[in-house]
């Protein structure tokens, strides 16, 4: 269900007049500061023989996870996509990432072979 959505705890009708369901709010997910976040960095093969560097285990909002991928995509000049939590990236970009990460402030990891 989305993020903006309210809920009416399933109830789709009511033939009571004075009814008004209770409707929760989703909460946002704070974003982690950069010194608390613990990324992981590695290489993926997909189809074709395509490599495609992948960042995950961001904690926080999925619009800061967006601002970072876009930072990163313009940093090592190549396209990508953010998407189910993870960045990916097109070509082989571990090291300028980590580099680009470490300046702000980001720690990360290697991971994978």
């Amino acid at each position: 269900m989305s993020k903006n959505r309210k809920r009416s705890n399933g109830i789709v009708y009511s033939t009571d007049p004075d009814f008004s369901p209770e409707e929760e709010e989703w909460d946002e997910v704070e974003t982690l500061p950069p010194t608390k976040q613990d990324l992981r960095i590695s290489l993926d093969r997909l189809k074709g023989n395509k490599v495609v560097t992948r960042v995950w285990k961001f904690v926080g909002a999925e619009e800061d996870l967006k601002d970072l991928g876009k930072q990163l995509k313009q940093k090592c000049g190549c396209g990508g996509a953010v998407k189910n939590g993870e960045i990916l990236l097109q070509g082989d970009f571990r090291e300028k990432v980590g580099q680009e990460l470490k300046k702000q402030g980001y720690r990360y990891k290697l991971a994978g072979g």
